[in-house]
């Protein structure tokens, strides 16, 4: 179940508390101060990390507290230090401060750390405070308290590929023909109501995250359908990957449906309609022969004014040449190692 949004409070460690203390011993008669130092409080520390890919954790636990330090004792002991508390973020996700709006962190890459809420120093003990005019000072400081922040946080996957399109494309059956993602796959539409992730594996070990996008309607960038909630997952990709049904169930003007998608990104964001984009014809196995298929696609080519490639995720057709041709877009220095006889990245 993938979960994009969630809200939390994040809550650094109090500091602790400075002892005031004198030394008592045997012999001792003019013991000075020697109360140690409170510990410091523990910090909450946000951490990028691979193999995340929701933010489900913080469906049930809203709130995020590190430990406080503990307070300084007697003969110069200083108090232990609060353990930091670490908050696992998948990658992608982008950390908001709830009552500002301020943009604080993103965590973009595997590994990404951010200190968002410091831990309270610990409080002096009253050794700091001998002097020579003050040889039994009872004075002390408190730890410091923590730092406490509402946060909002927003996950946006990061793929290297996006299938787009509109529901029953194909867009789930082409990432199962491709990856080992096991998306949901049915004859009607919006059978996807999540992302999907998948890798697909090429030749000479390389590899790409491909994910497949819930199908877009018109008005997507307005809130129709499923909305806007995973156009802005497309943001983070490289490439997109545009799906396009040839002879749609629904009886609808495939060029139409392709213009109907191009506006919606536009829409939403002139930097998303403006990503790298490979435009896919489907399902070319219902078409017949491949004379009926290569006609099929001229005219499509011709009505868009772009170059497109055909696939047939049932049958396996193209699919090979599609994943290099994702390839060299998205690695053009390596792929001009790759030999590939066809230019179908057009336009």
């Amino acid at each position: 179940m993938l979960v994009d949004e969630a809200r939390i409070i994040v809550r650094s460690g109090r500091g602790g508390d400075g002892a005031l203390s004198f030394r008592r011993e045997k012999f001792v008669p003019k013991g000075g101060p020697d109360g140690g130092d409170g510990g410091e409080g523990g910090s909450v520390i946000l951490e990028a990390r691979q193999g995340l890919d929701t933010l489900l954790d913080f469906a049930g636990r809203h709130h995020w507290e590190a430990e406080s330090g503990q307070p300084g004792g007697g003969s110069q002991r200083h108090g232990r230090s609060g353990a930091d508390l670490i908050v696992p973020l998948p990658p992608g996700t982008l950390v908001y401060d709830e009552q500002t709006g301020e943009l604080l962190a993103d965590m973009d890459e595997p590994g990404r750390r951010i200190v968002i809420a410091r831990g309270g120093r610990g409080g002096w003990g009253n050794e700091h405070f001998k002097s020579a005019t003050n040889q039994t000072p009872r004075k002390t400081t408190p730890g410091e308290v923590g730092e406490e922040r509402h946060l909002r946080l927003e996950l946006k996957l990061i793929a290297d590929v996006g299938l787009i399109g509109k529901p029953n494309a194909g867009k789930s059956t082409l990432l199962a023909a491709v990856s080992r993602a096991r998306p949901k796959v049915a004859n009607y539409p919006f059978t996807t109501l999540e992302p999907n992730l998948g890798i697909a594996e090429l030749s000479g070990h390389r590899r790409m995250v491909i994910a497949d996008i819930p199908g877009l309607i018109e008005g997507a960038h307005t809130g129709q359908g499923l909305g806007t909630r995973f156009l802005k997952h497309i943001e983070r990709t490289s490439l997109l990957v545009h799906l396009l049904e040839l002879e749609p169930q629904d009886g609808s003007d495939p060029v139409a449906n392709y213009r109907a998608i191009r506006h919606e990104l536009a829409s939403y964001s002139p930097a998303l309609a403006a990503k790298p984009q490979l435009l896919v014809v489907t399902k070319m196995d219902l078409l017949g022969g491949e004379a009926d298929a290569k006609v099929a696609l001229d005219l499509i080519e011709q009505a868009v004014g772009r170059r497109a490639m055909a696939i047939s995720s049932v049958a396996g057709r193209g699919l090979d040449a599609l994943l290099e041709a994702c390839w060299q877009r998205l690695e053009p220095d390596r792929a001009r190692a790759v030999k590939w006889s066809a230019d179908p990245a057009g336009g």
